[in-house]
């Protein structure tokens, strides 16, 4: 177990609208030592990104974050990425294209080069999708129904082959990034080369501070501001006293309350865009066979506890929309015919048929997980206990022991919250990451939250391999309603991507999922 979080910093209009919902007497653990934060304004050369999480390397193997993808791509790149419409785009391939249903040819551009001046090659790309498919709880591996094969042609050009059709390849191949085959590694790197606009001057895993200084010799348009500077500040209290302060550029993950605080300073501005991210209150499914929540009725019973319209306007002050389905609606292929609803009465009713009595759920979350993370597991500890169910929460700490608890090598809970990022765009990643489950997945740990249905992972499977684009939107359909017949969260939301930064900053431009191009950003003098 680990000890209470920190407390959060209350407005006063988050205090009424807290207690409101959960009334008076609401104790949060003590506070912790001070932690991170910027160290002084920054010259005029240099920006500087406050982070709510701790960007513990630029390798995304075991952990991508939303707002860490802009810093991990401004150092290294795929052969293609997402662009701000969420379409496919190439970076380091000239040409990718499908050339057989189950054959994409690539050919390296002639220009790249590593940082250091060496060329990039396809034995780069053969290793680094070897390294990917190796390390233990990747990130990335639930978003692959296989992995394709390198099939070298010449020095420059490849072909990806795999068993089945995989018509979204070239979304899914923005995601593994390109390292020197010799200094690769089946592990989240912490040091390195890469082919993007920036290099590493200087960087802290414990603390989770980098400095990043432009590549000089950076194949493709060279990055406008000379110097990034990279800093982890957890507690949104302080980014927000350093962004009025000016000691820095750019802050992301902001709660309703401090985005109002700051649109209305002379100097900031603050960016909201419809978001791809979905944020859910998750069911543990590796529960034993006789657990209460082993049993779909009960976590639909569960749902209907919850007043997903007060925690959305109220508590998240409309910065969120309560879920209309199992992936957020922004993504292509997404459905929303599905909605959650607020019956207490209900709830009650149906736990009381299914037997469940004196039922006890543990929440666990990391702090910073999503916007007023500490607000919403309060409310809904009260939305249960006016249902009869007792709730603990275990609030982690950056940095601290809840991949183990995921993965079901920690401590026992119930319930995680937890923000599922999109990578490419597309309801089908969403889906195959989070319930694509497999026993043969789930021996390694490599599921989402212990979720395996195969005859949910088949549609999935279907639908990923099919070309035509309407029967594969047809077989997503089936898929999400097939996945929310099997009740896998107490509650979802999907967030709008907000940050604030200084009007001194120009030319940066959102995107959906939380990131932006670091290199096209500028900054006034």
């Amino acid at each position: 177990m680990t000890p209470p979080g920190r407390e959060p910093a209350l407005s006063r209009r988050s205090f009424l609208r807290i207690g409101a919902l959960v009334g008076a007497g609401v104790a949060f653990g003590p506070s912790l030592a001070a932690c991170a934060g910027p160290t002084g304004a920054a010259g005029p050369g240099t920006m500087t990104l406050a982070l709510n999480r701790s960007l513990v390397s630029l390798d995304n193997k075991l952990n991508q974050f939303d707002a860490a993808v802009t810093v991990q791509r401004a150092v290294r790149q795929g052969l293609t990425s997402i662009d701000r419409d969420l379409r496919v785009t190439n970076v380091l391939a000239e040409r990718f294209e499908l050339t057989a249903p189950t054959q994409w040819t690539v050919r390296l551009r002639d220009d790249i080069r590593y940082s250091d001046g060496s060329r990039v090659a396809v034995a780069d790309v053969d290793t680094a999708l070897a390294m990917y498919q190796q390390v233990q709880g990747s990130f990335l591996a639930g978003f692959f129904p296989e992995w394709p094969r390198v099939n070298q042609l010449d020095d420059r050009t490849f072909t990806l082959d795999t068993e089945r059709p995989f018509p979204v390849l070239d979304y899914l191949m923005a995601n593994i990034l390109i390292t020197p085959a010799k200094d690769n590694k089946p592990e989240e790197l912490q040091s390195g080369i890469g082919t993007g606009p920036y290099v590493v001057a200087e960087s802290s895993r414990g603390t989770g501070d980098y400095t990043l200084r432009r590549n000089e010799n950076y194949w493709g348009t060279r990055a406008v501001v000379p110097e990034v500077r990279v800093r982890f500040v957890p507690e949104e209290s302080s980014r927000v006293v350093s962004m009025r302060s000016g000691e820095v550029d750019v802050i992301d993950t902001i709660s309703p309350d401090s985005a109002d605080q700051l649109a209305g300073l002379p100097g900031v501005h603050v960016e909201s865009v419809d978001g791809t991210r979905t944020n859910q209150l998750f069911y543990n499914f590796r529960k034993p066979e006789d657990h209460p929540l082993s049993n779909p009725k009960v976590r639909e019973a569960l749902t209907y506890a919850i007043d997903q319209h007060a925690l959305a306007n109220d508590v998240l002050a409309g910065s969120v929309t309560s879920a209309t389905g199992v992936v957020a609606a922004t993504l292509r292929g997404a459905t929303d015919n599905h909605a959650y609803t607020h019956d207490p009465r209900k709830a009650r009713q149906m736990l009381d048929a299914a037997g469940v009595r004196d039922l006890e759920l543990t929440l666990i979350w990391e702090s910073g997980e999503f916007a007023s993370d500490a607000f919403v597991m309060e409310a809904v500890t009260q939305m249960l206990g006016d249902v009869g169910v007792r709730v603990k929460l275990h609030e982690f700490q950056p940095g601290g022991d809840i991949s183990a608890w995921r993965q079901g090598k920690g401590g026992d809970w119930d319930v995680l919250g937890n923000g599922y990022g999109n990578p490419t765009g597309l309801a089908l990643t969403s889906l195959q990451g989070m319930y694509g489950g497999t026993p043969e997945k789930e021996a390694t740990r490599d599921t989402y939250q212990g979720y395996v249905f195969p005859d949910v992972a088949q549609l999935i499977v279907d639908a990923s391999s099919e070309v035509d684009d309407d029967r594969r939107d047809q077989l997503l359909a089936r898929a999400q309603d097939a996945v929310w017949d099997t009740w896998p969260c107490l509650w979802a939301f999907v967030p709008n991507s907000v940050l604030a930064q200084r009007d001194r900053v120009r030319d940066l431009l959102l995107a959906p999922n939380n990131s932006y191009d670091l290199s096209a950003t500028k900054l006034e003098a």
